[in-house]
């Protein structure tokens, strides 16, 4: 049997990038959605590593980015062929060539991975063994930490909630978002909020938080201060999007606010606008951890679509 080679994509291999068959015991990637974002440059060629034998694909390793370097992994995959016993070896061999390429670019941080998988998959023995030999081969190469993270979805099915009759909303400038990003984020449960505050001081993070939902495909007048009925600022919400979908994006309920039940109310807001946008489906995250803002995503209608295993360097202790 001929030896298998890691090599980087070429754009003659496309069809084969979006035709990969898919692991059972993962949520795949719709072939659609591999092919748009090539299309759309979110994926491409030179981000893209195969593991070949005598010409036939045998795995892949495709990285996505909206900019000029990709910022996560988007799939990694392996048929069983290849070593049916340790296909990780053989993702190992992907994950070191892709990084290598990264490392040359001057990159820093390692782009994070994340696993897409159905709610309960630890009952499955599918998706457990396409989570372990993934999760080796990914800590062999660098991503050593991993954390779970809800994906949630809200469908018309579920109902548009009334407006809020304790909270109004109104337009802010950036500074006042900036202020407002750096006063929510004290006392965060988001984990990755709770990481950059240990390497950066506040103002620093609420300018790069600012700058993120800036960049995302939403628009800047969605954006709304949440205020009480003196005019007193009592939190705000970034309604955002993907490419593919409206997205609840980043709500905060200022810190001396807490506890009165207004993410409710400031979910119920995102709610409104991308619905009465016509929306038909909005999306949003959560650690797992953070056990009162999923409370509050079951409240307002939307459900658990998927769990995200997110693989990444460790930060600082």
């Amino acid at each position: 049997m001929s030896p298998t080679r890691v090599r980087r994509a070429t754009p003659a291999d496309l069809d084969a990038l979006v035709a990969f068959p898919d692991d059972p015991g993962l949520l795949g990637l719709p072939r659609v959605q591999v092919r748009a974002d090539l299309e759309a440059g979110r994926l491409r060629p030179e981000w893209s590593w195969l593991l070949e034998r005598d010409g036939r694909v045998l795995g892949r390793a495709l990285w996505w980015g909206r900019g000029d370097s990709p910022s996560a992994l988007e799939t990694l995959d392996v048929l069983p062929e290849v070593d049916v016993d340790d296909p990780g070896s053989a993702a190992g061999e992907l994950l070191r060539a892709g990084h290598a390429r990264l490392a040359g670019s001057g990159r820093r941080q390692l782009p994070t991975y994340t696993l897409r998988l159905r709610p309960g998959w630890r009952d499955d023995a599918e998706a457990t063994r396409a989570v372990t030999w993934r999760r080796e081969a990914a800590a062999g190469a660098g991503l050593t930490r991993s954390l779970e993270r809800l994906q949630y979805a809200w469908t018309p099915e579920a109902g548009v909630p009334e407006a809020s009759t304790r909270v109004r909303f109104r337009p802010g400038p950036d500074e006042e978002f900036v202020d407002l990003f750096r006063h929510a984020a004290r006392g965060s449960l988001d984990d990755e909020t709770r990481r950059a505050l240990r390497t950066v001081d506040g103002l620093t993070q609420a300018r790069e938080d600012f700058a993120f939902y800036e960049s995302c495909p939403g628009e800047r007048d969605w954006w709304r201060v949440a205020t009480d009925g003196d005019g007193g600022p009592v939190g705000f919400v970034v309604p955002s999007a993907t490419p593919y979908h409206r997205n609840v994006g980043y709500l905060g309920v200022l810190p001396s606010h807490r506890g009165q039940g207004l993410v409710d109310d400031l979910l119920g807001e995102v709610t409104r606008i991308h619905a009465q946008a016509g929306a038909q489906t909005i999306t949003a995250t959560t650690d797992l951890t953070n056990l009162p803002m999923a409370a509050a995503f079951d409240r307002a209608g939307y459900r658990v679509t998927e769990i995200r295993l997110v693989l990444e360097e460790p930060g600082p202790a």
